[in-house]
């Protein structure tokens, strides 16, 4: 995928870690204000006519919108998306990580502003004589877009790389994800079936990400549990560069990380590839084997 590449050679530094923390945190936080003040979640919706107006934090301040009321329900979320979200990072590396969550939040802005747009010029006389029925309209849109469908698509991703691994339904039921997958998108496809075009926006947005990312990058492959551990223990077995030397000992060919950049960092030389070719530990697995000729 040669455009992700070239795209984290400039700006892969800016990558979050352990990005889904950060959105258990949101979710959290989010269900802290359900329970103490809901009044305070009026303003934090993905309400397009108020982000024109100015209050542009909407833009991210949706994501703190909770998924649930529950407590219980919110423990084993995050739980499970943890889970999930940390196989992915440590699988894809991660600035592509990144991409894939953060792809998925700009298609869901990108969605309700697309859906506003059309519900206005559709009600583009009412709304003249009317104007609040605008902002009306904006808030009964942003309440169809939350992070719901965002943590389908992390789940979706999760299932895709690891189809055969075997998790406990409820903590009861074995099940491998490969099944649960299917489950959830027959369920997704009757939902935007028998639904309206603001919900069929909505679902579509919000997982544009996983369509676009999945069928753009062909050189993922699938990874058991024992190929990760592996890949973690890549650590013990570097020597460690002397700090203040200036002098790098691994460059990684795709992104150009060297030792220096980050003492964390881990590198190999890809043994399929023609050629003394040295990656990262974000790289190895997914690049494109180099062959001459």
């Amino acid at each position: 995928m040669n455009w992700l590449n070239k795209l984290e050679r400039k700006i892969g530094r800016y990558a979050v870690p352990n990005l889904i923390i950060w959105l258990i945190g949101a979710y959290t936080i989010g269900f802290v204000f359900r329970n103490v003040s809901p009044g305070i979640l009026n303003y934090l919706t993905l309400s397009p006519y108020h982000i024109l107006h100015g209050q542009i934090w909407r833009l991210v301040t949706w994501v703190f919108m909770p998924t649930d009321s529950n407590l219980i329900f919110l423990l084993i979320m995050a739980l499970f998306y943890y889970q999930l979200g940390m196989a992915l990072e440590r699988t894809w590396g991660t600035f592509r990580f990144n991409v894939y969550i953060f792809g998925g939040m700009i298609f869901t802005v990108i969605g309700a502003f697309v859906l506003y747009g059309i519900y206005y010029a559709m009600n583009a006389s009412v709304i003249s004589q009317m104007p609040a029925l605008a902002a009306q309209l904006s808030y009964s849109i942003a309440s169809g877009f939350s992070t719901n469908y965002i943590n389908m698509s992390i789940f979706l991703a999760f299932a895709i790389m690891y189809p055969d691994m075997q998790v406990m339904l409820y903590f009861i039921i074995p099940i491998k994800m490969k099944w649960m997958a299917i489950v959830y998108v027959v369920l997704t496809l009757y939902e935007f079936v028998i639904s309206g075009w603001a919900d069929r926006i909505a679902i579509f947005m919000s997982l544009l990400n996983f369509i676009i990312f999945f069928f753009s990058t062909r050189n993922f492959k699938r990874y058991s549990p024992h190929e990760i551990h592996r890949r973690q223990q890549f650590k013990s077995q570097m020597r460690q560069p002397r700090p203040g030397s200036g002098i790098t000992r691994h460059k990684c060919a795709i992104c150009g990380r060297t030792e220096l950049d980050d003492p964390n960092l881990e590198f190999r030389f890809c043994s399929k590839c023609d050629g003394n070719y040295e990656y990262c530990q974000d790289h190895l697995f997914t690049h494109k084997h180099i062959k001459k000729g």
